[in-house]
Formats: C-alpha cells, structure tokens, sequence
C-alpha cells in the first residue's frame, strides 16, 4: 500500500510560505466566521490559526450568529486590514448559507466558495490536485471517478476537470448500485460524500489511486468515504484516515491569501 500524506507535503509548502511572507511589508489577514462551537468545526479553524501563525500570518477567529453572519461578511469585504475570509461550514442554520456566501467578495473568497464567480478554485479541490501532483500521479489518460457533487469538491472538480480536458465520471452518494457496478473500471478515485463507510473495498479496481475527501462525524470521531475494509488492500494507494487532503487545503487557503496580499500590495 503506497499513502498520499498531504502533511508531508505540506511541509514544503509551509517553509515557502514563510519565506514569502517575511518579505512582505505586513502580515496578511485571515477573517473566519463561524456560527457554532461544535467540537469539529472548532478542531477545524484551530488548525488553520495555527498555521497561521506558524508561517506569520494574522487570523481573527469571529464567532457570530448566523442572523448576522451576512452583515458580518459585508463589513469584511469593506476592511481594507482583511486580505481574506472564510465562512467556515456548515452553518446551524443551513437555509441561510447560500445568501450568506454569495455576500462575500470575490477576491477576498480563500476558500473558493462563490465557485466560477469567485477569483480562487476552491481550496479543497485544488489542495487534490496538488496531492496527486506531489506525488507524481498522472490524471491525462486515466479514467477518474469523482464521488460526490458538492460546492467544495464534487462541483469545483469537475469544472477544473473538464478544463483539462481529463476522461472523468460523478457519480453521486445516492448511486450505491451504480458504484458497485461500475466503480471498478476507474483508475482514480476522488469522493467527498460525507457518507462514512460509502466505498466498499469490492468497488475498486486493483492498484486504483483513491482520495479520500469526505468528512463525516460519528459519535465525535470523523470518518471518511472510505470503509475501514477498503484500508485494508494492500494493493491501493490512497490517502491516510488523517492528513491527506486536509493539510494541503489549509495550503492553499494560505496560498490564496498571500495572493491577496500581494496583489494589494503592488497596486
């Protein structure tokens, strides 16, 4: 079994970043709302304050009702002391997510959540393609399957997929049967479910790439797409139970916001 430790990686990311921000005239800003002190989402934006400041970048960590997450977000957009933001998902009350992210700037979108409308693909998706760049894995010529349409990973993929021009399927959590069928002829295996357990070991075809991209919580303990007995195939490469693609979304976040700062900086 070969890993994709996106912690690996993200070392060599993290050591470059630093560099550059020292050269900078100030620090970059990071905002991130949050409506919630769910134990997950708390683990969530701690490692990214902690990276933060690893590599030299100020993050402000707000915590406000989700009523006034939006006025929340419009005041950011107008701060000039803020190169970006992050609305950090899922909202307690989820009706009000779409209006809330369409509110954001553009530019200052880090995590890529306004999909074709923001300036940055989403953090998530990318940090997969600099997965399976790191690790030398070829996507021109293989067949790809990508579990999952979601704003962060599914949707973004597909979309920078078909930009390549790359042979790849969706399929879709609720395509159980499909999956058993038809998973098996795909080379590479991208899902982000957030259906704990969803691939099965009989769904994938011997030495397939497999990334692992759901997010699950059961009981407090996260799960991926992944079944535990999918793990245990010797045969695969894929991504570890913790740190493969999370780390490097963290990255690119990052990589986003230097952009920012940047940008703002030349003018």
């Amino acid at each position: 079994m070969k890993i994709l430790s996106g912690r690996d990686l993200a070392e060599f990311v993290k050591e470059r970043q630093t560099g550059q921000i020292a050269k900078l005239e100030r620090a970059p800003k990071l905002l991130i709302l949050k409506d919630s002190e769910n134990p997950v989402i708390v683990k969530y934006v701690e490692l990214k304050q902690k990276y933060g400041r690893d590599i030299g970048a100020e993050v402000e960590i707000r915590t406000v009702m989700t009523s006034e997450m939006e006025n929340a977000v419009l005041a950011a957009n107008s701060d000039g002391t803020i190169d970006g933001m992050i609305v950090q998902l899922p909202l307690v009350e989820t009706g009000l997510t779409e209006r809330i992210l369409a509110s954001i700037s553009p530019k200052k979108d880090v995590d890529g959540l306004l999909g074709a409308k923001s300036d940055f693909d989403s953090a998530t998706a990318e940090a997969i393609l600099w997965l399976l760049t790191g690790y030398n894995i070829e996507l021109a010529g293989r067949k790809i399957a990508v579990v999952g349409r979601g704003k962060l990973v599914g949707e973004p993929l597909t979309r920078i997929f078909a930009s390549m021009g790359l042979d790849f399927r969706v399929f879709t959590a609720g395509d159980s049967l499909r999956l058993g069928e038809e998973l098996v002829d795909f080379d590479i295996v991208i899902s982000a479910t957030g259906v704990a357990g969803l691939i099965l070991p009989e769904f994938l075809k011997r030495g397939a790439i497999v990334v692992d991209a759901g997010t699950a919580s059961e009981g407090g303990v996260l799960k991926g797409d992944l079944s535990d007995e999918t793990r245990l195939r010797e045969d695969l490469t894929l991504t570890p139970r913790v740190g493969g693609v999370g780390p490097l979304t963290i990255c690119v976040l990052f990589e986003h916001l230097i952009s920012v700062a940047t940008r703002d900086i030349l003018k």
